[in-house]
């Protein structure tokens, strides 16, 4: 019998969903680049949002092939500066899946906290996108504290998920 498993292709599409509507609200209400947290290290959401779209362009990159971008030249001053980050990291990410690859290689890299390692390619990617997922559930209890409500399902299940309206009695 088999396992029912999710596949990468579905998982981006989760990613690029919960990016789309983050990089909706905080355009329609840049301030909350300005708020104060603690998350992954950040002093600030700007921060915390260059962690997320610093971590998928790094690791698409390493998956490539490709050196990896330097931290500190990761922009976060403003969504759409956040936001191509990722669409370059997505690009990339596209690009791999596209490929014959051999997803059980194990390659070689660098992080930023734990220093040299080696992982699967499949750990490498499956990492980096659920890392931006749970940034992002993370957020959203920052920015509700803030007053603003993320108007938008977050959890995976909405994915697939069709409503019945409720039935009048």
């Amino acid at each position: 019998m088999s396992v029912p498993a999710m596949s990468a292709e579905e998982l981006l599409g989760w990613l690029e969903k919960t990016s789309t509507e983050w990089r909706s609200l905080l355009e329609q209400h840049p301030d909350l680049l300005e708020v104060k947290c603690d998350i992954a290290g950040a002093v600030t959401v700007a921060g915390v949002l260059q962690h997320i779209v610093a971590v998928e362009l790094r690791y698409a990159e390493r998956l490539a092939g490709l050196p990896a971008t330097e931290y500190g030249d990761i922009p976060y001053d403003s969504p759409a500066a956040i936001y191509a980050t990722h669409e370059r990291a997505v690009k990339l990410y596209r690009q791999e899946l596209a490929r014959e690859v051999d997803w059980n290689e194990r390659i070689d890299f660098v992080t930023r906290s734990m220093g040299a390692a080696t992982a699967t390619r499949r750990a490498v990617l499956l990492h980096a996108m659920l890392h931006a997922i749970r940034h992002y559930a993370q957020l959203a209890v920052v920015v509700r504290h803030t007053g603003v409500k993320p108007g938008w399902p977050m959890d995976y299940l909405f994915m697939d998920m069709a409503l019945t309206p409720p039935e009048k009695h």
